[in-house]
């Protein structure tokens, strides 16, 4: 059961919101503004946060920045606005998504669900820190990769899909595996966005060192990272 922290000044949203949570298993908190979620964030650890961004007294993304500082908690922006400028702002402060309304509560209990996974180590994975294979170092907490030295600029899904393949450095991942892990959330997801996101993310190794090639496709299988 997680703990789930939903902040949203819409009742009638936020009604059917929490009974999806609950219905999924998941105990979950309500709060009409920004300064009740903070007193409840100090009373209590939450797994998770499902922040309204047009909050009356504090803004979501400002509300986000204070309750993860200090910690590393996974949130979900809701959002009446559709501006290409504010979901990039989300995702700069680390937001793990953002729904746009209206929304089916059903398939935001689905997302939940995928960034909590993300969100957990999977079981006989070891996360890899400090030195990784073939010249990466890995920071988990700071959602950060290094290659021979050099911060790698990466994308969400290109973070996710690189931490996936550093997790097991050797063994074959396959399509639909990098799927659930990476892009559990995005429903419309096909294969063609692994291959895609794979070859973006082999070109900005490649121009940190051209002569190598870390990932390695295996036809009909998948991919996987150079052990070293």
């Amino acid at each position: 059961m997680s703990r789930i922290l939903l902040v949203e000044d819409e009742s009638a949203i936020a009604e059917t919101v929490l009974y999806a949570l609950r219905e999924e298993g998941h105990a979950a908190t309500h709060c009409l503004t920004a300064g009740d979620a903070l007193a409840a964030a100090a009373r209590e650890v939450f797994d998770l946060a499902i922040l309204d961004v047009g909050l009356p007294d504090l803004g979501g993304f400002a509300l986000c920045r204070q309750l993860r500082a200090g910690r590393d908690l996974p949130v979900i922006f809701l959002t009446a606005r559709q501006e290409e400028a504010d979901r990039i702002l989300g995702f700069e402060l680390g937001a793990d998504d953002y729904v746009p309304k209206p929304f089916s509560p059903r398939e935001l209990a689905a997302r939940v669900r995928a960034v909590l996974r993300r969100a957990q180590p999977a079981a006989g994975d070891e996360v890899l820190r400090g030195p990784a294979a073939s010249g990466f170092e890995h920071d988990p907490e700071g959602m950060r990769v290094r290659y021979h030295g050099r911060l790698l600029e990466l994308t969400r899904y290109e973070y996710g899909l690189l931490a996936a393949l550093l997790a097991r450095p050797g063994a074959v991942m396959s399509r639909a595996q990098l799927m659930d892990r990476v892009w559990g959330d995005a429903l419309e997801t096909g294969d063609r966005t692994i291959d895609t996101h794979v070859k973006t993310l082999r070109a900005k190794l490649h121009a940190v060192a051209p002569e190598a090639d870390p990932i390695r496709t295996h036809r009909g299988l998948g991919y996987s990272l150079d052990a070293g």
